[in-house]
């Protein structure tokens, strides 16, 4: 979860569904789970970051993945605090928009509730502890 110094926070709108999402994807072989969140926030947004810390693990076994060749999934999700170091926001091969919002401007993005969830755990000041849920 990427939050610059005035609170804002990156999602981008996906190219293969059109919901807004916060960066994300799978580790490559080899590679840190560090590497892969930068690789992975750089490739879907432009935005260059560092990890800070860690919002939460997060796991839902009502949410699953049925994709169209008929591999079924449930996934969860380590969600690491980061902040922009360097880079520009802008439309990736992944994304077809990113832009920086406000909290208040993420009511108005479709997208889905598990994103939001961890959107509003990332901003939640009060957790002194990373969220496992």
């Amino acid at each position: 979860m990427v939050i610059d110094d005035s609170g804002r926070v990156p999602p981008h709108r996906r190219r293969d569904g059109g919901l807004w999402a916060l960066p994300g994807g799978v580790m490559d072989l080899g590679e840190s789970i560090a590497d892969a969140v930068t690789r992975e926030v750089r490739e879907e947004t432009g935005v260059t970051v560092e990890i800070i810390g860690l919002v939460g693990i997060h796991s839902d076994p009502r949410h699953v993945i049925a994709y169209s060749d008929g591999e079924v999934r449930r996934r969860f999700n380590v969600c690491p605090r980061a902040r922009p170091v360097s880079g520009t926001a802008h439309a990736t091969d992944e994304a077809s928009e990113v832009r920086w919002v406000s909290p208040a401007e993420l009511d108005a993005l479709d997208m889905h509730p598990t994103q939001r969830l961890r959107i509003g755990h990332a901003l939640d000041e009060a957790l002194d502890q990373p969220f496992l849920g």
